[in-house]
């Protein structure tokens, strides 16, 4: 089992952290023998051009407490196999059309199939997990099952609410909605459990991990917004997603909170039309008037300050989360992450 190796700057660790995990996983799969068919579509998304924040956090806050980067690589694997099952789920959900630069499984295969994989990807998940019993021992294997636990039960709510404010038409909203489904959906299995997991495995049993939660929280939160930024006015080839997906698909993301709030009555009743129309009849031309809208009323703006102001708070937290620790390439990495998440393209 290979142990990444600090390489700056940032996106060469990011890289190298990525490569080490996609590497096990392959193997993980590979082991398992699953039918040709299936493991082609079990590595597909994977595979893509993914950022592999999650695994990188969990390795690096590992390595930042003085720990064994192999010792949380099965941890780090089984995160980016629950995100992958997350990634194939939410599409069929959402209805999406592309990720990462090319068709969604359901798009290319049908939602029979994607279901199908995003369960495989999930059930895989235990096996890296049960190997942490060979390298961390029982005690610590099932304090990262509680771990896993909390994380995957936090962010199935959170997906909830935000298919609930679909389903129901809601739009009644304001940030602090916004915010609590993003800690839930996105924060938990994005930062505060890799976070939260590499603390543990590097640091052991008597690690605070209470103020994970609180970075992970604000990283979280700022690295959603960006998303949903790139979603609405990203290039696609880039991003990889199709642009202005959020609005065909009807999500509530903070920019459309804040238009809601912002337009005027008759604006506000167009847009309000265009929300409640399934996405099979909608219009590009209303779609383009929404987008004109958040930039005239500064929808867009807003979101970028919000993004700025949760990174801050990210860094501040970091810092207190750190501060007894000794400064490493590993603490760098994590400081690095805060600015990547606010300032990436893709």
């Amino acid at each position: 089992m290979a142990s990444p190796v600090a390489s700056p700057p940032f996106l060469g660790q990011l890289l190298a952290y990525r490569d080490v995990v996609i590497a096990e996983m392959q193997r993980v799969i590979a082991e398992k023998r699953f039918d040709d068919v299936l493991a082609r579509r079990l590595a597909d998304y994977p595979l893509r051009a993914g950022k592999g924040l999650r695994p990188a956090l969990c390795l690096a806050t590992c390595q930042a407490h003085g720990g064994n980067a192999a010792h949380a690589l099965p941890t780090a694997v089984a995160l980016e196999l629950f995100h992958n099952a997350f990634l194939v789920h939410d599409d069929v959900e959402d209805e999406s059309l592309h990720r990462r630069g090319a068709p969604t499984m359901h798009q290319d295969w049908g939602v029979a199939i994607a279901v199908n994989v995003g369960d495989a990807l999930n059930v895989l998940s235990m096996t890296p997990l049960l190997a942490n019993l060979e390298t961390i021992g029982l005690e610590q294997t099932l304090r990262v099952f509680r771990e896993i636990e909390r994380m995957a039960r936090e962010s199935v709510e959170g997906q909830a609410m935000e298919l609930e404010w679909v389903r129901a038409n809601a739009w009644e909203l304001r940030d602090r909605h916004y915010f609590l489904m993003s800690c839930k959906k996105t924060c938990w299995y994005t930062c505060i459990a890799p976070c939260r997991l590499g603390a543990l495995i590097g640091g052991g049993p008597d690690t605070d991990l209470e103020p994970w939660v609180h970075f992970g929280t604000n990283l979280g939160i700022a690295f959603q917004i960006q998303d949903d930024l790139l979603n609405l006015v990203g290039e696609e080839e880039r991003y990889g997603k199709e642009r202005a997906g959020d609005l065909w698909e009807g999500k509530r993301t903070l920019m459309l909170i804040q238009l809601l709030q912002r337009a005027s009555g008759r604006e506000r009743a167009r847009i309000l039309r265009l929300l409640s129309t399934p996405r099979d009849r909608k219009t590009q031309v209303e779609v383009d008037f929404v987008l004109a809208c958040m930039e005239r009323h500064g929808a867009l703006d807003h979101g970028r300050e919000a993004s700025r102001r949760f990174a801050r708070r990210a860094r501040s937290q970091l810092a207190a989360a750190t501060r007894q620790l000794p400064r490493t390439s590993h603490l760098e990495f994590l400081e690095a992450m805060i600015d990547y998440v606010i300032e990436r393209d893709l």
